[in-house]
């Protein structure tokens, strides 16, 4: 297999849940390769380097190796090598999330009906 689709690849590597979803963020420009925006219909290629922007954060990978049917998560490992800066920048960021809640713990329950007069009151501006 000399080259594989670019959205198939993505799902094969479980970066996204569906081929739709991936063909979406290669639109959206939130997929790089080899730091140019790519398309879905890009053949990707073992030692091309993707940049992947996702709800999970972002990944810069390695391909390694080429699959255009999706398996399970422990062969997907094995098609992409993430980067070490990648790798501790997510870890970085997920730090600064956790100890974010510590400062600014979310509210006990639901406003009051009190409560929801205030913020409607100052929302509105008076």
């Amino acid at each position: 297999m000399s080259g594989v689709r670019l959205d198939k690849w993505l799902w094969a590597a479980r970066f996204f849940k569906t081929r739709t979803l991936a063909a979406k963020a290669c639109e959206l420009g939130r997929i790089e390769a080899d730091h140019q925006p790519a398309r879905s219909s890009r053949e990707v290629r073992a030692g091309d380097l993707l940049s992947i922007k996702t709800e999970g954060g972002d990944f810069q990978v390695e391909v390694l190796a080429l699959s255009d049917m999706r398996g399970p998560a422990s062969v997907a490992q094995t098609l992409y090598r993430e980067t070490e800066a990648s790798r501790e920048a997510r870890q970085r960021l997920a730090e600064e999330r956790r100890a974010g809640l510590h400062f600014a713990p979310a509210p006990a329950g639901r406003p009051s009906k009190r409560d929801r007069r205030r913020i409607i009151r100052f929302r509105d501006g008076g």
